[in-house]
């Protein structure tokens, strides 16, 4: 596969996992201005490949459909902060940043998602306020752990059953 299909593949699975896909977003087109993008970068210096992949490789570690979507909303707005600085009287640089705004309004619930995993990071655990509340709510949180998908799949399927409105 070459550089410029594999290119083609990840973007058409973030815009499928946007749902985006098929709707005002011209793959081909945004393709040609990445490419064009690619050239004002010099992404094509040796030292593009050292290390690996930056953000490609983060996904492989999120598989369900959202989760992906909050992993991708970060990573949408990694690259909007990247164009922030970029010539903006380029037509493909424009364009881009146009669609990835697009993508990061369709995903604002998942934003914060992942800003309430970050703020989540920021608590201090050692405190022992903190500490109260968290006791207070565990057994909640417990309860939130072992509701399975399926279980509630089946309680809500049974109450269906039931009611013959």
């Amino acid at each position: 596969m070459t550089h410029q299909t594999y290119n083609f593949f990840v973007l058409s699975v973030i815009m499928i996992s946007f749902g985006h896909f098929g709707n005002s977003l011209n793959l081909i087109r945004l393709q040609n201005d990445i490419d064009q993008l690619k050239a004002d970068f010099n992404s094509s210096h040796s030292d593009v490949a050292d290390g690996g992949p930056i953000f490609t490789d983060k996904l492989v570690n999120w598989t369900e459909r959202n989760e992906k979507r909050i992993i991708l909303s970060q990573i949408v707005s990694m690259y909007l902060k990247m164009l922030e600085n970029t010539d903006k009287s380029k037509v493909h640089v424009r364009h881009i940043t146009e669609e990835l705004y697009t993508l990061q309004n369709n995903l604002a619930a998942d934003s914060q998602k992942m800003k309430d995993l970050m703020d989540l990071t920021k608590l201090q655990v050692s405190d022992f306020k903190i500490q109260r509340k968290a006791v207070n709510e565990l057994f909640s949180v417990l309860l939130k752990l072992v509701e399975t998908p399926s279980s509630t799949k089946r309680k809500r399927s049974q109450s269906q059953r039931r009611c013959k409105c």
